[in-house]
């Protein structure tokens, strides 16, 4: 019953993701209430979701490379970033942990809500300047790394944190901005897993359950994004990632 009920979780996320985002309010609950520990949840999670960013940069391989002309430096700073989040999260206690789920959840969910806004202000305010200078370009890297220790460390959320770097970086280019993310986080979480595996901290039964059903659910979700607006996708995820968020906090 709980592979089942993984599975489902899967498919929502995956048609969430490829529809409005934040299937991990979805997936990463579903696999706590499925008995799995909070870090195992989020490790699962990562290892689950990650397929969908790999196939997500591939399909926008040509927008990644002519938005940046220094892609190995990306990847490097991703990597690093990712593994710092994992080997981060290894470390913390359990039970502090599962103290700061509902933080975490809340911070993704603050994100989900008010991170368009939040893009449309970084734009204007970097319109005028692209961080030509030396001192700029180091932010921007700097930054580009902290965003991936996020990611390797939790990865809800990890998309909305990405764009908004990119827009504080200077994109404006809507498709460029999509490939940039899918990279990054394919990247980061890519070596996030490495440290998971080798820490044996992935439940592979439930994260292969969540998997499949995201890859259905991404397959399918073509046929539903032309028949529901996405800004009803949108609410609905909004208003159930703070129901789930109210839980957690609760539940604590």
């Amino acid at each position: 019953m709980d592979w089942l009920i993984l599975f489902l979780s899967g498919v929502i996320g995956g048609v969430l993701n490829s529809i409005a985002g934040g299937g991990s309010f979805i997936t990463f609950p579903a696999l706590l209430f499925a008995g799995v520990p909070p870090i195992a949840a989020n490790a699962t999670n990562t290892f689950a979701s990650c397929a969908g960013y790999i196939s997500g940069a591939y399909a926008l391989r040509h927008e990644i490379q002519s938005g940046t002309q220094q892609l190995k430096l990306v990847v490097g700073l991703c990597v690093i970033g990712g593994g710092i989040g994992a080997f981060l999260l290894l470390h913390t206690p359990e039970a502090l942990f599962t103290q700061s789920v509902p933080w975490l959840l809340l911070f993704a969910a603050l994100l989900f809500t008010f991170g368009g806004t939040l893009n449309k202000w970084l734009k204007k305010v970097t319109a005028k300047h692209k961080h030509a200078t030396s001192a700029g370009a180091f932010f921007s890297a700097v930054l580009l790394l902290i965003v991936c220790v996020y990611g390797g460390y939790f990865n809800a959320g990890l998309g909305i944190v990405t764009l908004s770097y990119l827009a504080l970086a200077g994109y404006t280019n809507i498709n460029v901005m999509n490939g940039i993310k899918l990279l990054v986080s394919a990247c980061a979480s890519l070596a996030a897993i490495v440290f998971f595996v080798v820490n044996g901290s992935i439940d592979w039964p439930s994260g292969m359950a969540v998997l499949f059903g995201t890859l259905v659910g991404g397959y399918y979700s073509a046929k539903v994004s032309r028949r529901i607006p996405q800004q009803y996708v949108r609410t609905t995820v909004i208003i159930a990632s703070f129901l789930i968020t109210a839980y957690f906090f609760y539940a604590n």
